[in-house]
């Protein structure tokens, strides 16, 4: 095993040291490698899945230098993932947006990533459904379009 020395802030740290008492770890080692091991499991099953939905669920406090703009222009490069966004003021600093995204999961992780590994960005959580995609025709009303549905 490796030693490995981070840096957290008092509140996170603490956060760390419920969780640890909570679900009965002996340690933050542990903690921490259980919490690596989760993250890594949901993005491997996502990212082998092919295409996927997924909802991105990010904070940030939009007083960091060019923050904003660099999420724009994040999600006007990808437009393609990107279905809808909602940004919620929380407080006089920070900012919650919730992303819906469509297509590869390998791309909307690596679109994740890139957003959300930004200083300023403080909390964030992907969460990505596999889906496979089914060209189809069928009447909507008046028309028959081939199109495609995606299914869980």
């Amino acid at each position: 095993m490796q030693r490995v020395t981070i840096t957290i802030d008092d509140d996170l740290l603490a956060i760390v040291d419920s969780m640890v008492i909570e679900r009965g770890y002996t340690s933050r080692s542990e903690a921490f490698r259980d919490l690596i091991r989760d993250s890594h499991t949901r993005e491997a099953s996502t990212e082998a899945s092919g295409q996927c939905v997924a909802t991105l669920t990010y904070v940030y406090d939009h007083g960091t230098r060019d923050l904003a703009r660099k999420i724009t222009e994040a999600h006007h490069e990808r437009h393609d993932l990107a279905v809808a966004s909602m940004r919620v003021h929380l407080n006089h600093d920070s900012l919650m947006e919730c992303s819906v995204l469509k297509g590869e999961a390998q791309d909307i992780i690596a679109f994740a990533n890139a957003l959300t590994n930004q200083r300023g960005v403080k909390y964030s959580h992907l969460h990505a459904i596999p889906v496979t995609r089914e060209h189809t025709e069928h009447h909507h009303g008046d028309s028959s379009i081939p199109h495609d549905h995606l299914h869980v």
